[in-house]
């Protein structure tokens, strides 16, 4: 977790309550019998964690070569993080929706909301996926110095890209129109493959070491 000090532009927090917090107080809070935080700020903060790991593995003299992969790691992190919160707040909205009385009203309102909810999981998905392309890249590298860091970094980024998809799906189910479903639902298949994939050649990786 970053201090309350620091600025979004610095990679920092703004006014995050969850990025504020020290790391005992989210668990805290996921573990309260509250609506938000719940699955997708874990599998946010998850992804944010897999990125930091990845960043830390090539932050060392002996990842020369790795500076795009470094930079660009850091740039997910700070931009997946955002979306724990985030998460909660649509979902908050979703929760708003459902609670009105049936009617068109309450169909349109819903759809609204289901489709911001659906918005946050299926990015944190996508930075997932590639979070987890980048420590498969590192773990492929064949450095023993970088390999433990890059494998786990693979692991749990697709455990949230996982993850992710299974709460947008679940999202999706709420949808009244099932047009609208079936769109949001293709677009989980292919990052999620590819993030599999990822994990698959970082495991490969250790393994032929």
């Amino acid at each position: 977790m970053e201090r309350p000090s620091d600025s979004f532009e610095n990679g920092g927090t703004g006014g995050d309550p969850y990025l504020q917090a020290r790391v005992t107080d989210f668990l805290d809070s996921l573990a309260e019998r509250t609506p938000a935080p719940g699955g997708g700020a874990a599998a946010a903060v998850t992804c944010a964690m897999a990125a930091a790991l990845v960043e830390m593995a090539t932050s060392f003299g002996s990842a020369r070569g790795l500076e795009r992969v470094h930079r660009r790691a850091g740039e997910l992190r700070r931009e997946v993080q955002l979306l724990a919160h985030a998460d909660g707040e649509a979902y908050g909205v979703v929760i708003e929706a459902l609670r009105m009385p049936p009617g068109n009203e309450r169909h349109q309102s819903l759809d609204a909301a289901v489709g911001g909810a659906i918005a946050c999981p299926i990015k944190i998905l996508e930075i997932a996926s590639e979070v987890a392309t980048l420590a498969a890249d590192v773990a492929e590298t064949g450095n023993r110095n970088l390999e433990g860091d890059a494998l786990t970094g693979a692991l749990l980024a697709e455990a949230a890209a996982r993850s992710a998809a299974t709460l947008a799906q679940l999202n999706v189910s709420l949808l009244s129109r099932h047009a609208s479903a079936d769109a949001h639902l293709q677009e989980l298949r292919p990052a999620l493959a590819r993030a599999t994939r990822a994990r698959e050649r970082a495991v490969s990786a250790y393994a032929a070491v």
